[in-house]
């Protein structure tokens, strides 16, 4: 496998814990949360700081997710207990983190090339990736099927019945923003080690692009009857970050990376939303079926001879 293809498996896999921490928010509490585009370069600015003091890279993980679960309380609190509208909350705490990112670092942009992350061992990069992105899921997907994870779900598709069953709705709320930001602060993290430093502005635009991913992965994986759940996040990931990739390849500028982002995400709510989206899931249907068939000809071809 070619180096451009590793790259954008490594890319998507990693960038796959962010999304899976928007798909929290986004899929199941229905809260549009714009505190992630803080709480993404927090995860990044604390590790930096941990790992110039010489402490154990995975140490530094958990201390980011940490970070981020604290951000992700504030922005909960000020929605359910100060009544401040949801959107309104995500961005008071993601202007706020910014002058925390600048005060832990002490600066804008901090170098990590000389310090032992999670990528110095002899292990290739997209294994390592692989591992946390696969861990994260496999917990989402454990955590959903307990008490608590259907709770969490309920609260999202109706917060009546869950508060009619005698459940604090708000603190299931504020606990499903914190392990949303928690989980992309974790993301911060790792982005930090695997490209070698870290910027407060790195969380630009994060809570699109991961819309975007989940918006990807669910168009494509609605093609299939049984429900994949956070599969979505991880497909979706890597898709986006191959059509950029292959934006970029195309000879489209760098300087157009937000632009081809829009159209990423118009495109993405296209096959979503409207007729096109309908044909789309005919034709890979089709294609299925046609591959399915074309398997059992063979097959029978065979035995036949």
């Amino acid at each position: 496998m070619s180096s451009f293809w590793i790259g954008i498996l490594e890319q998507g896999l990693l960038f796959s814990i962010m999304v899976l921490g928007v798909y929290i928010t986004y899929k199941v509490l229905d809260f549009p949360d714009l505190s992630v585009d803080g709480t993404f370069p927090l995860g990044a600015s604390v590790t930096a700081m941990l790992l110039l003091r010489g402490y154990n890279p995975l140490l530094s993980c958990l201390v980011s997710l940490c970070a981020g679960m604290a951000a992700g309380f504030v922005t909960g609190i000020l929605n359910v207990k100060l009544k401040i509208t949801n959107l309104l909350s995500g961005i008071l705490v993601m202007l706020s983190l910014y002058s925390v990112n600048l005060r832990i670092m002490g600066k804008s942009n901090t170098p990590l090339f000389n310090v032992k992350t999670i990528f110095s061992g002899n292990m290739p990069p997209i294994f390592v990736i692989l591992v946390f992105a696969l861990v994260v899921k496999i917990f989402l997907d454990l955590f959903f099927k307990t008490k608590f994870g259907f709770i969490l779900k309920t609260a999202g598709d109706n917060y009546k019945m869950v508060t009619s069953l005698g459940v604090d709705i708000d603190k299931v709320k504020v606990i499903g923003i914190m392990m949303s930001n928690g989980l992309v602060a974790l993301a911060g993290s790792v982005m930090a080690q695997y490209q070698r430093f870290s910027d407060v502005g790195m969380g630009s635009g994060i809570v699109v692009m991961g819309l975007a991913s989940i918006i990807i992965g669910e168009t494509i994986l609605r093609v299939f009857p049984f429900k994949l759940g956070t599969a979505c996040a991880l497909l979706g990931s890597i898709l986006y970050k191959a059509s950029i990739a292959a934006a970029l390849k195309a000879g489209l500028p760098a300087t157009d990376l937000k632009l081809i982002t829009s159209a990423v995400v118009v495109v993405a709510l296209g096959l979503y939303n409207n007729e096109l989206r309908v044909k789309v899931r005919k034709w890979l249907k089709d294609l299925v079926a046609g591959g399915i068939k074309n398997a059992e000809n063979t097959k029978s071809a065979k035995n036949f001879q």
